[in-house]
């Protein structure tokens, strides 16, 4: 496939650098900045736009990859759609459902396939962790719980993380719509949310950067989960509860430490549980992974995993953590 990314940035060269195990070619960069997009031309050796309208003009794609800040995903992703072009979009899926609504529609109507960035599906502790589940090793679900974050660096505030115009949210958008990705994917949907915001060290309010959430299935499952840009020591934990056992995830490689699963198997006297371990090394292949998948999905003319519907759903969830944290009340999810 002929490919296009829009934005030079960390995400967009973690993009290019996964095509490098594939047939695809990377034709072209679309980066406002002329000093990343030429950097970025010179790096992995394909054309450079200073702007994405103008690539889409000019290029006949197959695919693009949008990930600009999240004000500029839904205009890149519909109108790549009008040109009948395949579309993988950054998380969030836009800065609020009605965006991501958009997008999930203007990709329907022109019949093109729509992935939502959510790559945390495709690492490897997780995906263990969903097979054992699939497999019905921890028996009935009951409830999840989860943890994520880091501490920013010097300045973040003044990043356009923290600019409400640009983002649409904080750290609940930011790190935590993978979060609830996560619980959709173990659970499925949830249809009542509620929760608070913190705003503790940066100074972006209305953003938030520390957000707390519990939501509920039709079923009564619950997740609950803490996403904090103030935690300092990176973390990541998600952990998965049933009536015979237990999956427990810690880690994400790199500054997140090792990746790592523990499955607990509840005895039938219960008491300790009996352990078993799982610890994946070496580099994060989970933009491959996911590549991989988009790829077999165009192919096969079926929707994603991580479908534009799963990334809409997640902006719905953080959106009614929103909305609850404003009116103190819990919010329904339709």
């Amino acid at each position: 496939m002929k490919v296009g990314i829009v934005g030079a940035g960390l995400i967009g060269k973690k993009r290019a650098s996964a095509l490098d195990e594939f047939p695809d070619e990377l034709a072209c960069i679309a980066e406002i900045d002329e000093e990343r997009r030429r950097a970025f031309s010179n790096d992995f050796h394909c054309r450079g736009y200073a702007s994405w309208q103008e690539m889409l003009d000019e290029e006949e794609l197959d695919v693009v990859v949008a990930a600009t800040p999240n004000k500029f995903l839904a205009p890149v992703a519909t109108a790549s759609a009008k040109k009948g072009v395949h579309v993988l979009c950054e998380k969030p899926l836009g800065r609020n459902p009605d965006e991501s609504l958009r997008m999930v529609n203007a990709c329907r109507e022109a019949g093109v396939r729509l992935k939502t960035g959510f790559n945390h599906r495709h690492h490897p502790a997780i995906w263990k962790a969903h097979e054992l589940f699939d497999a019905g090793e921890i028996g009935k679900l009951h409830f999840l719980r989860a943890r994520y974050g880091h501490g920013g660096r010097p300045g973040y505030d003044k990043e356009w993380r923290g600019n409400a115009d640009l983002a649409g949210g904080g750290e609940l958008l930011d790190q935590g719509v993978h979060i609830v990705d996560l619980f959709r994917w173990f659970a499925g949907d949830f249809t009542e949310g509620f929760g608070y915001l913190g705003r503790y060290v940066w100074d972006i309010a209305p953003l938030e950067d520390n957000g707390f959430a519990l939501f509920k299935t039709a079923s009564g499952i619950i997740a609950e989960m803490h996403t904090s840009w103030t935690n300092w020591k990176n973390i990541f934990s998600f952990e998965v509860f049933g009536d015979r056992g237990y999956l427990s995830i810690d880690g994400l490689g790199g500054s997140y430490g090792k990746e790592t699963l523990t499955f607990g198997k509840r005895k039938p006297e219960s008491g300790p549980p009996v352990l078993e371990t799982f610890e994946f090394e070496g580099p994060d292949r989970s933009w491959i992974e996911e590549w991989q998948e988009f790829r077999r999905a165009i192919e096969e003319n079926r929707e994603p995993l991580a479908s534009g519907h799963d990334g809409y759903k997640a902006v719905q969830m953080v959106h009614a953590v929103y909305e609850a944290d404003r009116t103190g009340c819990s919010v329904k999810i339709e």
